[in-house]
C-alpha cells in the first residue's frame, strides 16, 4: 500500500507540516482539509487518485503535525498565504486544489487571489455565504474576547486509548465505519506525557475573529476565478444548496454537484461517488478503465 512522505515547510515563522505522496512527474494535486481536521483525512482519496497525480496534502495551521499559531485567531488570509509558500516551497507554478469545508474556502480564496496557479478547483461543502447582516464592531469585539476566554479555560477532552477517540468520532458522524473512524483518530491525537490521547488541533480555531472577510470580499474573489470550478454538496449538510442559494452566479464556469445519502463529510459518507466525479472533473481514468 502507498504510504506518503512528512515533509515540512516554514510560513510566518510556523513549522507547517504536509504529506506528499510521490508521483512527482504527474501534474500536482493539493488537498486542503477543514476545520479540526488533518490531512489524512483524504487518505483514501490520495491513494486512488496518485497514479495519475502528484498529491500533496497539507495540515492548515494549528492542526495536525503543523506548529500552532500563538496569539493568532487563525485568518482565512493567514491560511492562504501558507498556501502561497507551499507553493513555493514544492515548485509549483500551478495546480488542481480540492478543498473540505473551511479547506475549501481556503482554496477559493486562493484562486480568487492567484487565477492564473488554480488549473482546476473542486470544493467539497464549503462554498456559502452568510446572509445576515454583520453585528456592529464593538458587539463582534465582545463576543470575540469572550470567545477567548470560554477557550483559555477550557478542558481539553481527553482519551485513554485511540479507540476511544475514534468512538468519538462515530458519534459525530454515524456513517463512519469503524475502519475508517479508527484511521482518522490514529491521525489526530496526540499522546501526553500523562499516557492520555488528546486532538491535535488547537481550539483557539474556534474562536470568530471581528476581522473576518465580508461577504463582499468572497464574492469579489470569487468573481475572478478562472478555471473550471465544481462545487459538491450533500443534500444532508447543515450548509445551504449552493444552487440555491444562487452562487453559482458568483463564478465565470461553476458546476454543483448534489450527492444523496451524504452530509458534511462528502468523502467519507460517500467515497465511490465522490472518487468517481473527482476523476471526471481532473480528467483521470475512472476505476474501471484505470484497471483495463
Amino acid at each position: 500500500m502507498v504510504e506518503p512522505d512528512d515533509r515540512f515547510y516554514e510560513s510566518q515563522g510556523l513549522r507547517l507540516h504536509y504529506v506528499d505522496w510521490g508521483n512527482v512527474s504527474a501534474p500536482p494535486l493539493i488537498l486542503v482539509h477543514g476545520g479540526l481536521d488533518h490531512c489524512r483525512n483524504w487518505d483514501a482519496i490520495a491513494r486512488a487518485l496518485q497514479p495519475h497525480f502528484h498529491i500533496m496534502a497539507p495540515d492548515l495551521r494549528g492542526h495536525g503535525d503543523s506548529e500552532w499559531a500563538k496569539g493568532s485567531s487563525y485568518s482565512l488570509s493567514d491560511n492562504v498565504y501558507d498556501l502561497t509558500r507551499l507553493m513555493r516551497f514544492a515548485g509549483l507554478q500551478e495546480a488542481a486544489i480540492v478543498g473540505h469545508s473551511m479547506g475549501g474556502m481556503v482554496a477559493l480564496a486562493y484562486a480568487g487571489t492567484y487565477p492564473e496557479r488554480a488549473s482546476r478547483l473542486v470544493v467539497l461543502d464549503g462554498a456559502f455565504l452568510s446572509g445576515s447582516q454583520p453585528a456592529p464592531v464593538a458587539e463582534q469585539m465582545s463576543r470575540w474576547i469572550d470567545q477567548l476566554d470560554r477557550i483559555s479555560e477550557h478542558q481539553e477532552s481527553t482519551f485513554r486509548t485511540i479507540e476511544e477517540a475514534a468512538k468519538r468520532l462515530s458519534a459525530r458522524n454515524k456513517r463512519l465505519t469503524a475502519a475508517l473512524a479508527l484511521h482518522l483518530a490514529s491521525h489526530g491525537v496526540r499522546k501526553g506525557a500523562d499516557g492520555l490521547y488528546r486532538w491535535k488541533f488547537d481550539h483557539y480555531q474556534r474562536a470568530r475573529a471581528p476581522y473576518r472577510l465580508s461577504p463582499d470580499d468572497y464574492i469579489g474573489l470569487w468573481s475572478r476565478i478562472t478555471c473550471p470550478t465544481l462545487l459538491m454538496w450533500g443534500d444532508e449538510s447543515f450548509l445551504p444548496d449552493p444552487e440555491a442559494a444562487g452562487l453559482l452566479a458568483r463564478f465565470r464556469q461553476a458546476e454543483v454537484q448534489k450527492i444523496a445519502g451524504a452530509g458534511h463529510w462528502l468523502h467519507h459518507d460517500r467515497l465511490d461517488v465522490v472518487l468517481a466525479s473527482l476523476r471526471r472533473f481532473l480528467g483521470a481514468p475512472q476505476a474501471a478503465e484505470a484497471a483495463k
